[in-house]
């Protein structure tokens, strides 16, 4: 394995509010335990927004973490993964923490250091460079906005070449979450029914992660018309307009015979939550999935969930190991079970900032970008 740098290509953030610029870059070679991947498709996630308009990162970076593509080169530890193989990139972990070691990686306990710290946690390097001077990288275990990325072993999964590579990028954590959050946190059993808040990746995920365990009635809360009448047709029982409806609420609790077993929260605003936790039924579970602002809280009192009887269950990454639940999700959809590739539009690399205006807009769902 030669230990020349790649030259590439990648999206550069240098602050906050962006835009992103293409610039070239240098990608070290891989170290022991890493893989140089050869990014074709990287999705665009609302975490990356969230980044550049200020959940704290160093500057400059680059960014994503969706990406999908095939292995250039390995480390001389490596041994699960091989030159050639197709791939889907999730996320960072340590592998050795409790939650690691009982398949739980999500939970991991440096889960803020490994995916947002820009930098490798054992000695603070970056394998991006330009002009000799470091670009922060290592995005969660990634930064595929680029054309070739270093990632983990721990975070690298093997994928059958027979599928649409460029597309399975966001199985590495939009999709994988809002499924994850259905199947793994919930989960959700034959005819138990989920109120779906947030009509975006995430949410109609969620929708598809239900439908494919064989859930009952499941609604979509969602202002967009267009993402409505996709929820419609992606299996949704019911949808609503919570700009039209009088009384949100009472509406879900009629279409439920009383309330709904389960309710996912997607948008991680306190006036929504407080809907989802007033739509379950009692003894019923809310699953909060969006990134709050730093002073948002939970309008309950601890009086009120004890009364209600409501469990609220946060979720990260929707619990999932992606060593495994990448594999089942893509069985699913070769069974036609879980249909992710409606949820995404296809633009050029280059077209990154208009890719994400478009989901800005509710104008798509998932943006994929292609090398």
């Amino acid at each position: 394995m030669s230990n020349e740098a790649t030259a590439g290509k990648a999206a550069v953030l240098r602050k906050v509010g962006g835009p992103f610029a293409i610039e070239p870059i240098a990608v070290a070679a891989p170290r022991d335990d890493e893989v140089l991947v050869r990014i074709v498709g990287v999705g665009v996630c609302h975490t990356d927004i969230a980044c550049r308009d200020g959940f704290p990162i160093p500057m400059p970076i680059v960014l994503g973490h969706e990406g999908s593509g095939v292995i250039e080169a390995i480390g001389n530890k490596v041994k699960r993964l091989q030159v050639g193989d197709h791939v889907v990139l999730a996320f960072n972990s340590c592998g050795a923490c409790r939650a690691c070691a009982h398949d739980h990686p999500a939970a991991c306990s440096q889960f803020l250091a490994f995916n947002f710290g820009g930098v490798r946690i054992s000695d603070g390097s970056t394998p991006l460079s330009q002009d000799g001077q470091p670009v922060h990288g290592v995005f969660f275990g990634q930064s595929s906005f680029a054309s070739y990325a270093i990632a983990r072993e721990i975070n690298t999964v093997v994928v059958p070449a027979s599928l649409p590579l460029e597309l399975l990028g966001p199985l590495g954590c939009g999709i994988m979450t809002g499924a994850g959050a259905a199947i793994n946190s919930l989960n959700v059993q034959p005819g138990q029914s989920v109120a779906i808040f947030g009509g975006g990746t995430v949410g109609l995920s969620a929708l598809l992660g239900a439908r494919a365990v064989g859930a009952g009635k499941v609604f979509v809360v969602e202002p967009s018309a267009k993402r409505r009448a996709l929820a419609q047709e992606l299996g949704a029982s019911q949808t609503f307009d919570p700009r039209n409806a009088h009384d949100l609420v009472a509406d879900i609790k009629a279409a439920s015979d009383g309330g709904t077993d389960h309710a996912i929260d997607t948008t991680a605003l306190p006036t929504v939550v407080g809907q989802a936790i007033n739509s379950v039924m009692p003894g019923g579970v809310v699953a909060l999935l969006g990134i709050p602002a730093p002073d948002a809280a939970i309008p309950a009192t601890l009086l009120d969930l004890l009364v209600k009887n409501v469990t609220l269950q946060p979720v990260v990454e929707g619990d999932a190991n992606p060593q495994s639940f990448i594999p089942r999700l893509l069985a699913l959809y070769q069974e036609k079970k879980f249909p992710f590739d409606r949820l995404i539009t296809k633009y050029p690399f280059t077209q990154i900032n208009e890719a994400i205006h478009a989901a800005e807009r509710s104008e798509v769902v998932k943006p994929v970008l292609l090398f």
